[in-house]
This record gives C-alpha cells, sequence and structure tokens, in this order.
C-alpha cells in the first residue's frame, strides 16, 4: 500500500511538468530495488490510465521543424548560426502569425511533440486501493494472452448479469459457443487467440478485456487451456489456468451497458432527438438460440402495445456475418428488423438472404431512425 501511495505523490508533483521528468524520477525510484517489476508495472498503469499527456506549444512542432531545417541547410551548423536561424524563423512568424513570437519559443516548440517533452496536464489520481485492485487484475490478464481455449460456466445469476456479459462478448468481437439458458446457467467456449492459424496479440487483448466485465457476474468459473514456449528447449507445452467468482479482483469497468459500437450510440443519440411516441430500449431480453445467445441491440415499444427488435449489422468479417444471419434464421422472430451496412459483402461472406425472417434496412454511412420508423409506422 505505501508503495502504491508512493507513486501516486510522484504523479501528483508531476502535473505541469514534462514526462522526461517524471520517466527520471521513477527510474531513480526504481533502482537496483528487487521489487522493481512491481514498481514498474504500477507506474505503467497509472500512466496509460490516468495520466493525459498533451504536447503543449503555441506553434505546430512538426511545422517549426520544417522551416527550420530547410534554413539551417543553407548554411554551416555553428552556435551563431542556429541563434540566427531562430531569430529568422521568430520573426517571419510574428509578421505571418500577427503577434510576437520569440526565439525562445521557436527552440521550446521544436520537439515539444516528443513524449519526453508532452506535459503531465491532467493526473485523475486514484486511491492506492484501486491502484492495486487493477495491477493485481493486469497480471491475470496478462495470462489469457497465450490460451488456446477458454470454458466459462455462468451459474444461475440475475439476467442483467448475463446481458452484461453477452454484451461484452460482442463488444469485444469475441468467438463463442454458448449453451444453456438464464434459469439453469450458461457455458461459454470461447477460441483463445493461440487457436488461430496465426496467433494474434490483439485478439489475446480481446480477451483479457473480458475478464474485468465477468467480475460483475455474481457467480462463475472459468478453465483456460494455455500453450507456451519452453524458453530453454523452444518447444510449446500445455498448461492450465482457472479461476473463479472468489478470486477477490475488483473490476474497473462500470456496471452501464456498453454501446457495441459507435454506430449504435449515433443511432440512440439520433433517436433521442426525435419527437414521436416509440421508446427506444436497450435492455432487451435474452433469446436463447442452439449453440448461442442472441441479443437484439435495440427494442422499440410503442404506448399501444406493438413492439419491434433491432439489429444492427455493420461488422464485415465473414465468420461474424455467417454465425449472425445464422443466429437470426434459428431465432425465428417475427417482430425483428435487421440494418445492414451497404459495405458489407454478403456474397464473398456466404450470406445469403433468402428466407430471413425480418425485415431488412440497408444504410450507407449511418443508419438514420426515419429508416426504421418508415417501417414501424408513426
Amino acid at each position: 500500500m505505501g508503495l502504491a501511495r508512493e507513486l501516486i505523490g510522484f504523479f501528483n508533483a508531476a502535473v505541469g511538468k514534462c514526462q522526461g521528468e517524471l520517466e527520471k524520477q521513477l527510474a531513480d525510484f526504481e533502482g537496483d530495488t528487487t521489487d522493481y517489476r512491481m514498481k514498474r508495472g504500477l507506474a505503467y498503469i497509472l500512466k496509460s490510465s490516468f495520466c493525459t499527456f498533451e504536447v503543449v506549444s503555441p506553434l505546430e512542432p512538426g511545422m517549426l521543424r520544417e522551416r527550420v531545417f530547410s534554413l539551417a541547410a543553407k548554411s554551416v551548423s555553428s552556435h551563431e548560426e542556429t541563434s540566427t536561424v531562430l531569430d529568422q524563423i521568430a520573426n517571419q512568424l510574428s509578421q505571418e502569425l500577427q503577434r510576437e513570437i520569440l526565439p525562445v519559443h521557436v527552440q521550446n516548440g521544436l520537439y515539444a511533440d516528443l513524449s519526453e517533452n508532452k506535459i503531465l496536464t491532467n493526473f485523475d489520481a486514484p486511491t492506492p486501493e484501486d491502484l492495486l485492485h487493477r495491477y493485481n487484475l493486469s497480471q491475470v490478464q496478462g495470462v489469457f494472452y497465450k490460451a488456446t481455449q477458454l470454458i466459462l460456466n455462468a451459474h444461475r445469476n440475475v439476467p442483467g448479469e448475463y446481458k452484461l456479459l453477452f454484451r461484452y462478448l460482442k463488444l469485444f468481437q469475441l468467438m463463442a459457443y454458448i449453451e444453456g439458458d438464464a434459469d439453469h446457467g450458461f457455458t461459454i467456449s470461447i477460441d483463445g487467440p493461440t487457436s488461430l492459424f496465426n496467433p494474434s496479440t490483439r485478439y489475446g487483448l480481446a480477451i483479457a478485456k473480458l475478464i474485468p466485465a465477468l467480475l460483475h457476474v455474481t457467480k462463475w468459473s472459468l478453465a483456460a487451456t494455455l500453450q507456451t514456449k519452453d524458453f530453454y528447449t523452444n518447444e510449446w507445452k500445455i498448461g492450465r489456468f482457472t479461476l473463479n467468482s472468489e478470486c477477490g479482483l475488483v473490476s474497473h469497468y462500470p456496471k452501464g451497458k456498453p454501446y457495441d459500437s459507435m454506430l449504435e450510440q449515433s443511432f440512440a443519440d439520433k433517436w433521442d432527438k426525435l419527437k414521436t411516441a416509440w421508446i427506444l430500449e436497450r435492455e432487451v431480453d435474452l433469446i436463447p438460440i442452439p449453440g448461442s445467445v442472441m441479443i437484439p441491440d435495440f427494442r422499440l415499444v410503442h404506448p399501444d402495445g406493438r413492439t419491434f427488435l433491432l439489429e444492427i449489422v455493420g461488422y464485415w468479417r465473414p465468420e461474424y456475418l455467417q454465425k449472425k444471419f445464422s443466429q437470426v434464421r434459428r431465432a425465428d422472430c417475427d417482430n425483428l428488423i435487421l440494418a445492414i451496412s451497404e459495405r458489407l459483402n454478403l456474397e464473398k461472406a456466404g450470406v445469403k438472404l433468402d428466407h430471413v425472417p425480418a425485415q431488412i434496412i440497408w444504410f450507407k454511412e449511418k443508419l438514420l431512425p426515419k429508416s426504421v420508423l418508415e417501417i414501424i409506422g408513426d
């Protein structure tokens, strides 16, 4: 706890200073101590999650470099010539911008966009307890980068927890096979990053990001198969990692319902500005289907009792499209609306719209509420 508190103090004191000064202080603090890994890990979390580093310069650094280097190339480099170049650039910019630009402004702004010169403009300091929770969680998340498969059992939780979990599965675009129902629980099989033909760090990160969402589920257990390479023999070895709801980890994710994409959020924002009796809801019931669960993006409810489910299909990956349209056919909802991006090459993905039990809307860049209203009526 003392270590976390001390590091937070360093960052508080560094507000308004350049990142290079902070890095030097952190390096001195790390020194040659045996707990350097923990110090480095805590500092990384603070930098990546709680800090805002910005370029602070009245002049654009790239423009300054172009001008200074072009003018300096016409003469022999020397201390005297450097001062002359800075004076000339400052005079030129003062005339162009119609305000006083001093040589020191040019000199300071020349490399202001380098990471070590960026200024810590804001530090949203966590409590030492929250920082340690994030650190412990990050250690566990790193295990899943080498997972070939995850089997997750969620045991008889409230429906809202399932919905949040499944929305994060969808948000992170994970390939999952789901069995069960809300009354008895679900078994979720997730392909890991090393199960792909080419191991994907990006996909491994997506699985790691799921763990904080899982912590919002009351009762669950997880088993992961890991594939790691032996440092000495260079041979691949298979391991196993288990985790459950009694692990004591704490999530930093909010319990709110995340939008799966900017496309959905844009549509919801536009709908809120409409003057219509239709109410747009995001809390949609789970639709159990063999091998999966379908959670439509939105439900449209009218005061007279009419309801429609709306699913926005804007993601292009062939496997996703095949799975999505398979879900739609198996769900067999008579009040489902599919909004499909015209950018999707359904034919190339092997998807046919024959016998799809849904009304279809095509859209280009963004889905407009008026397109939906044309189908559902006033």
